[in-house]
């Protein structure tokens, strides 16, 4: 089958592009207004901590529904449902009550939609082709990042955090639309040893949360070093999201070609060497905006080889879905347990670089289990059946 022939997949990278606009919007200042709100920088962390704590615990109950439903249904739920949360966040004003709705709510709406999704995507995806699918949904991802993030920088500047963050809200919601023709997935009731098979994603997973959480520090910080100011942060993720280009989809094809021990070897020297430029940064403005968009090329050429490796896992395992559950459950105590760690250290009054170096062992970690999973796959792929 050809790239573009897999209509459903075409859909989801549509909705992934859509989506993309409100988290490089809304989603990536999440931070950045819960500490203008009055929030200090440790309550910033912890909140997201507890969001990834609500989230492992509600992860489990997501099998019910999927097997009764089906996956497309949890996706559009899950997408509307994440709607709920930029509202609330305009309403934020340090710790409090909203901030505790706020984290409930996230917490809820991320774990309905991405447990769906990610199995979702596995499901429909063609192994083949695996690479360049995800490395195109990321390519389209990654020019929403370059739009939204100045719009909502300026929005929030000008008008406010309601037009902002409703705006964000009413881009989640659009992007349910692409999903409603494509294909629902069905979920079987009984998968044996579904759970045991989701190991090796549950451990690529722990260790990418880990280092996302790490860099949660990392965005704290590169606000304080542009003057918390709402429209240089913008511009700065736009910056990092060109830098970003079109890496993703050139390393996608590179996998797909058999190359999978080499991209692996990339991405863990870039992930490595861009943890370290964000450390050395130290609060030099010219120095964060150059090393946040070595983060994002970073993530950008990343994001292929591993989402490639968790998926194709995914769509090997008895069932997509309760790999998925096991999976995002590992990324959420890696993501939660980095926050909160790092909370902790600026808690004590540990330097802002301490905690930004959370994220080499994440990275270190990414590296050694990617090149564990392609150094085990052949050399070359088969050949693609024609269609």
């Amino acid at each position: 089958m050809a790239l573009f022939q897999n209509d459903a997949v075409n859909r989801l990278n549509l909705h992934l592009a859509i989506h993309a606009l409100a988290l490089s919007g809304g989603g990536a200042f999440y931070g950045a207004f819960l500490l203008r709100a009055g929030t200090p920088a440790p309550a910033v962390l912890a909140s997201l901590a507890l969001i990834n704590l609500g989230r492992f615990l509600l992860r489990p109950f997501m099998l019910a529904p999927a097997r009764r439903f089906g996956l497309k249904p949890l996706v559009v739920a899950g997408t509307l449902l994440c709607t709920l949360q930029y509202p609330i966040l305009a309403g934020v004003h340090g710790v409090g009550w909203r901030l505790l709705a706020l984290c409930a709510v996230s917490a809820f709406g991320d774990t309905v939609y991405w447990t769906a999704y990610h199995a979702y995507y596995a499901s429909l995806g063609d192994a083949e082709h695996r690479g360049r699918q995800v490395g195109l949904g990321q390519a389209l991802a990654t020019l929403s990042g370059v739009v939204a993030p100045v719009a909502t920088g300026w929005a929030l500047a000008a008008y406010g955090p309601q037009v902002a963050f409703y705006a964000t809200a009413g881009i989640v919601g659009a992007a349910a639309l692409p999903i409603i023709g494509a294909p629902n997935v069905r979920v079987a009731e009984v998968a044996p040893a579904a759970f045991r098979a989701a190991l090796r994603g549950v451990r690529i997973f722990a260790a990418d949360g880990w280092s996302y959480g790490a860099f949660a520090v990392w965005q704290i910080a590169l606000f304080v070093s542009l003057g918390e100011s709402f429209t240089g942060y913008g511009l700065a993720v736009a910056i990092a999201a060109v830098a970003g280009g079109a890496g993703g989809l050139l390393l996608g094809r590179f996998i797909d070609l058999g190359h999978g021990r080499r991209a692996a070897w990339i991405v863990g020297s870039l992930l490595v060497a861009s943890d370290l430029f964000r450390v050395t940064a130290d609060g030099d403005p010219g120095r964060a905006l150059a090393a946040n968009a070595a983060a994002a090329l970073a993530g950008a050429i990343g994001a292929p080889a591993l989402m490639t490796a968790v998926y194709n896992l995914g769509k090997e395992a008895p069932c997509a879905m309760r790999y998925q559950i096991a999976a995002d459950g590992g990324w959420d105590a890696g993501a939660g347990a980095a926050c909160l760690l790092g909370a902790g250290l600026l808690w004590l009054g540990a330097p802002m670089q301490l905690a930004i170096a959370l994220s080499l062992p994440g990275s270190l970690t990414v590296f050694l289990l990617l090149r564990r999973y392609y150094g085990a796959l052949p050399a070359t792929p088969a050949p693609a059946p024609s269609t």
